[in-house]
């Protein structure tokens, strides 16, 4: 299994190994998938905790409430996972390799 890029946070990292492992993602294009959506995820969990700091609406200069501007790049960044993540073309059903009912059965 590829080591998680060290520039994710802990928790990027754990997505990673956790994926790579459950769906054995181990081509260089799908790697590079993996890294993209993860490293939006990362990006997306960064503004919410600065979000959920501040506040949805902060105000501006002339004291007058405004949505906070990572509002949207938190919006963006997700959509970016989830892009990625749908390219990726997983499964519902993780590669399994003990016993159980196959998937779609």
């Amino acid at each position: 299994m590829k080591k998680a890029p060290s520039h994710l946070t802990d928790e990027g990292r754990q997505w990673w190994r956790r994926i790579v492992k459950e769906y054995g993602i181990d081509d260089d294009a799908g790697l590079l998938l993996l890294q993209t959506g993860l490293e939006a995820f990362c990006r997306m969990r960064e503004c919410q905790a600065a979000i959920s700091t501040d506040g949805a609406v902060i105000k501006d200069r002339f004291e007058q409430p405004k949505p906070h501007p990572l509002l949207s790049v938190e919006r963006d960044s997700r959509a970016q996972m989830l892009a990625a993540l749908k390219q990726l073309n997983l499964d519902l059903e993780p590669l399994r390799d003990g016993p159980g009912r196959p998937a779609g059965v």
